[in-house]
């Protein structure tokens, strides 16, 4: 069948919630994407953050290979020997204590939001406890996760959701503050907000945040699903600044393609929430996404990810930062790292639209932001050939 013929037969059966571009892929190597008919396409994407290490990385392709001939899955009724492994080097990159394999970003914040609420049960015994979060972030389309997402457009819909949700401005502490009660038992966050126009928390702000929680016995969670994993030059962003979290989600880049996320806590609040009956998930932990997991640690160390994303991300940002400055439309340039966006006077989609016609791939932020989160593999010369292209969609959008 041709392209036509695949989108065809896809919009008949698939469910429509998503507004796909009309491409079929093939295959994909290192930094780029092919489609079924052979066309080659910069990816700036990274299947939304997701393929740090390129595709078709080799070692990567063998070690899920060799774990598909041993076994898949098991239970968690059951050790087993890759997620013993992926445990033990999450627990090391993060410096958390302890760790729960879920099989996505939603589902980690779901099990933060559980653990949140458990330890302040068990703490004074009430269930009605709150939550404070930021207006414009995004935290993933489950009922718990949509309910800590700071846009009204994702929740209306599905209302009632969880309760006892609080929103405060992101980077504001005053506001953060005003929403306090003696019920607040959580202070959930992006360390970076992606899907809200990419806006880095600021130390200060996590500092004050950090502080706040620690004097009133409020437990701190950061979303980390898109920004960790190395995106910011650091295996998770909060540690730029060295504020630890009580609780941290984790995914997209964690399992680079496999279905796989994690939430993790300290000993603390280990010891003082969930417990055996609290939580569970099927598939979470299997050996066959542990395994990938286990793999993609070994390789960031390997292959110098974080050193790459420094470099190439400050190469990016420079080039970014001079063509915002003498481009017309563009308002503003956030990011850090290999998570950047550039902000217009108007929406971005026909711009995008463009560079796919190009052979580039891009990604929106909102209406008016376009998002540079690129395998963490990228180099100079693909951040030249990036914005050679980027600059021709412009000048004729």
């Amino acid at each position: 069948m041709n392209m036509k013929e695949y989108i065809n037969e896809a919009e008949a059966a698939l469910l429509h919630t998503y507004n796909r571009y009309p491409i079929v892929w093939d295959r994909g190597d290192g930094m780029y994407l092919y489609d079924i008919e052979g066309k080659k396409y910069l990816d700036f994407v990274s299947g939304i953050g997701v393929f740090a290490l390129g595709y078709n990385n080799q070692a990567y392709n063998d070690a899920l290979k060799a774990q598909i001939d041993k076994v898949i899955h098991t239970s968690n009724y059951y050790y087993n020997i890759p997620a013993i492994d992926a445990a033990k080097k999450l627990k090391k990159v993060s410096g958390m204590d302890r760790v729960f394999f879920t099989n996505s970003g939603a589902e980690a914040v779901e099990g933060a939001i559980k653990a949140a609420r458990k330890y302040a049960f068990l703490r004074d015994g009430h269930t009605d406890h709150e939550i404070i979060a930021m207006q414009h972030s995004f935290h993933g389309r489950t009922m718990g996760a949509l309910s800590v997402t700071g846009n009204p457009h994702y929740r209306e819909a599905f209302e009632p959701l969880i309760g006892n949700i609080r929103f405060a401005d992101f980077n504001d502490f005053d506001s953060v503050k005003a929403q306090v009660t003696d019920k607040t038992c959580a202070i959930i966050m992006e360390t970076v907000q992606g899907e809200g126009g990419i806006y880095p928390a600021t130390e200060d702000f996590l500092r004050q945040i950090r502080a706040l929680c620690d004097e009133k016995d409020i437990l701190l969670i950061l979303d980390e699903i898109q920004c960790g994993m190395g995106r910011t030059g650091f295996m998770y962003a909060w540690q730029r600044f060295g504020v630890k979290p009580d609780i941290m989600t984790s995914a997209k880049a964690v399992g680079c393609g496999v279905p796989v996320g994690v939430f993790l806590m300290t000993e603390r609040v280990a010891q003082n929430s969930l417990t055996s009956g609290d939580h569970g998930t099927t598939y979470g932990g299997n050996p066959l996404a542990c395994a990938a997991i286990s793999k993609v640690m070994d390789l960031f160390d390997e292959l110098k990810i974080l050193e790459n994303v420094q470099e190439s991300g400050a190469y990016l940002y420079e080039k970014l930062e001079y063509f915002a400055q003498k481009q017309q439309g563009i308002t503003a340039h956030r990011g850090i790292g290999l998570l950047q966006g550039l902000e217009f006077d108007k929406p971005v989609g026909e711009i995008i639209n463009k560079a796919v016609d190009k052979g580039l791939l891009l990604i929106n932020a909102g209406t008016n932001v376009i998002r540079f989160i690129p395998p963490l593999i990228v180099t100079k010369n693909e951040v030249d050939a990036m914005m050679e292209i980027l600059e021709s969609c412009i000048y004729t959008a």
